[in-house]
């Protein structure tokens, strides 16, 4: 069992990971609150993370809030030699599932400090603008993150939840490694933005990539789709963002080893885009 066959991608042209990553939101209490039932699965699992090889992990500061990164820390520190830490700061927490982003340059630097804090290092390997604030003007937020790279703070730069022209904007002002939107194989509203990605060769980063509802039920499309070829629909939604582009960097999160160990099976999908395509397009 590896994530050697999702491939690798370079995050600024330098920054090897390999494609299929994990996400750490989901190793949090309810709502993404609070911590969570069981830490010490929770470390267990993060620990088994890094033995299937997987070297890409996302978190955010807003994770809990803080609870993820330190969990990570805690589980991981000192890191093993290429484990990226990708880490988010620009949303406020007051409560399950309320999220309220700030942009003010002296919040996000207070974000970033923290942060560094809390992972034990010295700069972060991947920093990303969890949304861009509406209320505050472009060049302040993006000013401030640009002075905190130079300074050495981290090493690259991604946005959330944006347009290809919020993209080209902040462009202008600092470069863009990696964009982390929706995708799957049921939402697809993005795919301007991944066109755009590919073109330039940024990461994009799906968030929610295994979809789920009506269409991922049990005995549903995805799910008989999935198991024609003996697979389960997570496996079958990763192959098939995996192959969709070389820019895809999927990071299913889940508190289950169980689980985990069957996202990385979607590494070792042996069919090809317009096979998977067919299957999930067939719905």
């Amino acid at each position: 069992m590896s994530v050697e066959g999702s491939g690798v991608f370079k995050i600024g042209g330098e920054l090897p990971v390999y494609r299929l990553g994990f996400g750490a939101m989901r190793i949090t209490g309810p709502g993404v609150w609070g911590d969570p039932k069981d830490p010490a699965g929770a470390k267990s699992l993060l620990k088994r993370v890094a033995e299937l090889g997987i070297n890409f992990i996302d978190t955010a500061d807003s994770y809990g809030p803080e609870v993820s990164e330190n969990l990570i820390a805690e589980a991981l520190h000192p890191y093993p030699n290429g484990l990226v830490v990708a880490t988010k700061a620009g949303l406020t927490r007051h409560g399950p599932d309320i999220w309220k982003p700030v942009g003010r340059p002296e919040y996000l630097r207070q974000c970033l400090e923290l942060s560094l804090r809390r992972l034990k290092v010295d700069s972060i390997d991947l920093y990303q603008l969890h949304r861009i604030d509406s209320k505050v003007s472009l060049e302040d937020q993006i000013g401030e993150l640009a002075a905190m790279q130079k300074e050495g703070k981290f090493k690259y730069f991604g946005l959330s939840e944006v347009s290809v022209e919020e993209i080209q904007a902040v462009q202008k002002l600092i470069k863009v490694d990696t964009v982390q939107n929706l995708y799957n194989v049921s939402n697809r509203k993005s795919e301007d933005v991944l066109n755009y990605c590919e073109a330039q060769n940024i990461g994009f980063i799906p968030w929610f990539p295994v979809a789920s509802g009506e269409l991922a039920r049990p005995g549903g499309p995805l799910d008989q789709a999935a198991k024609s070829k003996g697979l389960t629909v997570a496996q079958l939604a990763l192959a098939w963002l995996l192959k969709r582009s070389p820019v895809m960097l999927p990071i299913p999160g889940t508190s289950s080893v169980a689980h985990l160990e069957e996202n990385v099976g979607a590494a070792n999908v042996n069919l090809s885009f317009a096979e998977l395509d067919e299957l999930v397009s067939n719905r």
